[in-house]
C-alpha cells in the first residue's frame, strides 16, 4: 500500500472507532508523526489529506521543515529547554511539557517571539523510568503554576503514552485514567486565557482505536501510515 492509501486507512478506522463510541470524527485530529521519514515521504502524506505533522526530535523538524508543504507541526517528544528557541515560531503545540522550567523557558521564547504557545502537559501513567512525563498527582501542582506564572503559554490538556502492550486493549486502563484525569481539569477554576483544556492527545499506530473510545481528542500515528521507521 502506498503512503496515501494508508493514511485514507488509518481516516477510516478513526471514523468508524468514533462511531462506536458516538463520537463525531471531525473532534479527533490525526497527527501523523514522522520521526526518521524523508520530506518527500510527509509530502505524499499531506497529499493524502494530513494537516498536521508530529516530530520527536527538534533536529528532524528543522532540517525538514522547509522541505514539507504548508503544515501544521507538533513538538511531541522530550524537549530540552536549551531548545525551544529553535522551535518556538515553527509548531502550533508542544505535547511533552513535564516541568514548571521548560514551561518557563516556553514562556520566555514564546514572549520573546509575540506569541501564545499551546502546550499539553505529559502524564507517565505507569510511572516507567524510560519515559518522561509527570505522575497524575503532580498535575494540578503543575498546572497552577505554569497559569500563575506563564502569560504566554497556555494549557491545552494532556497527553499521554501507555506502556509498551501486546494487545491494544492492555493500554484501554491508562487511557481511561487520562480521560479521568482530563475530565477533572476541566472544573479547575484557572485564569481562561492561560487555561483551555480542551485537548486529550493520545493513541498510537498500535492503540490509536481504542484511543477514540475513550475519548482521545488527537491520535498520533507514524508506521500505519509511513511504514516502519527509517533508522539509519
Amino acid at each position: 500500500m502506498s503512503i496515501q492509501d494508508r493514511y485514507t486507512e488509518i481516516v477510516s478506522r478513526i471514523h468508524q472507532a468514533a462511531a462506536r463510541s458516538g463520537r463525531k470524527p471531525e473532534d479527533i485530529t490525526l497527527v501523523a508523526v514522522t520521526k526518521t521519514h524523508t520530506p518527500e515521504e510527509i509530502n505524499q502524506a499531506i497529499d493524502a489529506g494530513a494537516t498536521d505533522i508530529g516530530e520527536n526530535r527538534v533536529q528532524e523538524l528543522l532540517e525538514k521543515y522547509d522541505k514539507v508543504k504548508p503544515v501544521r507541526w507538533h513538538l511531541i517528544g522530550h524537549l530540552q529547554t536549551n531548545k525551544v528557541k529553535n522551535i518556538i515560531d515553527k509548531v502550533v503545540m508542544i505535547h511533552s511539557v513535564d516541568s514548571l522550567r521548560l514551561a518557563q523557558e516556553i514562556n520566555k521564547r514564546a514572549a520573546a517571539a509575540g506569541l501564545v504557545m499551546d502546550i499539553l502537559i505529559e502524564i507517565n501513567s505507569a510511572m516507567e523510568e524510560t519515559k518522561s512525563g509527570i505522575a497524575s498527582g503532580d498535575l494540578r501542582e503543575l498546572v497552577s503554576s505554569i497559569t500563575a506564572e506563564c502569560a504566554n503559554v497556555r494549557v491545552r490538556g494532556l497527553m499521554c503514552i501507555p506502556p509498551m502492550a501486546v494487545e491494544p486493549e492492555d493500554a484501554r486502563p491508562y487511557f481511561i485514567e487520562a480521560r479521568e484525569l482530563f475530565e477533572e481539569m476541566k472544573t479547575w477554576d484557572l485564569p481562561e486565557e492561560r487555561f483551555c483544556p480542551d485537548v486529550l492527545s493520545m493513541g498510537m499506530s498500535g492503540d490509536f482505536e481504542v484511543a477514540v473510545e475513550e475519548g482521545s481528542t488527537i491520535v498520533r500515528v507514524g508506521s500505519s501510515i509511513f511504514g516502519p521507521r527509517n533508522y539509519r
